[in-house]
């Protein structure tokens, strides 16, 4: 609900694609500079309790956006402050909820268990834009900033009730946590595996996602639509990621480089498609397309690093994968707001569907780039890799 509401009173109060751009900046940029710090967290602390404390402070940070809009505090540099308040917070909590996964299910059920997580974010973003829509344009941003926040009690309760399974501890965490990352990234080097995953998720984040920001400049400068029928574009992409998800769990026969290649292909096709959509329902058909496409993607890549890392350093290497994707989205989001105000949504929008195309139709000629996403679990002991 705040990811619609935020940037569609920036949009509203400055029409500056920009600034809706800068918001997702702030918002995913800390994740980039508290990586470190928040993976050796991850693998150091109970992953439970610690997502206790960041939920916590994520609930503070949505409670302080309700409060500063109830109380006429409105202006764009007090919503871009407090929305890097979030992000900050959220910074701290992403590798350890990216790595409790593991700690969740048995490894033959990973796959399923990883898409079933990208689903249930998925689904909140059909949800939530929903609600906030309909909100928006009957009662005001100010209950959709409300009701985000009261949300977080939901998720407190549920990880006060998880039983998470036994998992080992790294015990190899002197020399602070910088130097712990430099370890992680020194593994991920000699994971070729890793390495090509994390190539995609930049890809993917840099040029495919920021399409989830640009809604709102397609409904306001393309479409010239209502707070409604912007909530719908923002829903599409949440139903198709959950009419893709029993592709993702239901095909264990097809390695997950083949999954990749083509799912990767039908995203970029589908981006394009939606910066070219000359209406309303033909971008709302494409954007189901995004949805499905970005979760196939993004769901087998999570898989094979999830997969592929050893237990003792999975916090570390999901903090990598996050800064990854954290880093490239923000980057893409404010240059592709710079651009959009300069030449244009469509053109945009489009160009960057291009750059995916290419990188596609690159791995569909070379598969032997992508056979390392099929590479089979770590088990060497943490002392072999110190």
């Amino acid at each position: 609900m705040q990811n619609l509401a935020v940037p569609y009173v920036l949009y509203q109060q400055t029409s500056s694609a920009f600034l809706v751009g800068l918001a997702a900046f702030l918002q995913f940029i800390p994740s980039l500079l508290l990586g470190p710090l928040a993976g050796s967290l991850a693998d150091r602390f109970d992953r439970r309790r610690l997502l206790l404390v960041t939920q916590s402070l994520m609930a503070v940070a949505a409670a302080a956006l309700w409060l500063a809009w109830s109380s006429g505090v409105r202006g764009p540099v007090a919503i871009l402050a407090l929305v890097g308040l979030s992000g900050v917070a959220a910074g701290a909590n992403l590798p350890a909820w990216q790595a409790f996964v593991n700690d969740l299910v048995p490894r033959r059920d990973l796959l399923s268990a990883v898409t079933l997580n990208s689903v249930q974010f998925n689904a909140a973003r059909a949800i939530g834009p929903a609600v906030a829509g309909i909100l928006l344009a009957t009662m005001g941003a100010g209950w959709a900033f409300f009701i985000n926040a009261l949300s977080f009690g939901c998720v407190l309760a549920a990880l006060a009730s998880i039983r998470s399974r036994q998992v080992g501890r790294t015990t190899a965490l002197a020399g602070g946590s910088f130097r712990q990352f430099l370890r992680a990234l020194a593994y991920v080097r000699r994971q070729d595996g890793i390495l090509i995953a994390l190539v995609i998720v930049v890809l993917v984040a840099g040029f495919g996602n920021p399409v989830s920001q640009f809604t709102v400049v397609f409904a306001g400068e393309v479409y010239d639509v209502g707070p409604l029928a912007l909530g719908l574009l923002n829903v599409a992409l949440g139903v198709g990621a959950v009419l893709a998800a029993p592709l993702v769990s239901g095909w264990e026969s097809v390695t997950r480089a083949s999954l990749e290649r083509w799912a990767l292909l039908v995203y970029a096709v589908a981006v394009i498609a939606f910066g070219l959509s000359p209406s309303y329902g033909v971008g709302l058909v494409s954007l189901v397309a995004v949805g499905g496409g970005f979760l196939v993607v993004v769901s087998v890549t999570n898989t094979s690093i999830q997969t592929i890392v050893a237990d003792h350093m999975r916090g570390r290497v999901m903090a990598i994968r996050i800064m990854a994707f954290t880093g490239a989205f923000p980057i893409g989001a404010i240059a592709q707001g710079a651009l959009s105000d300069r030449v244009g949504a469509r053109a945009t929008v489009t160009g960057a569907g291009a750059v995916l195309l290419v990188a596609a139709l690159t791995f569909l000629v070379a598969p032997q780039l992508l056979a390392g996403l099929d590479s089979p679990h770590d088990e060497r002991p943490e002392e072999a890799l110190a």
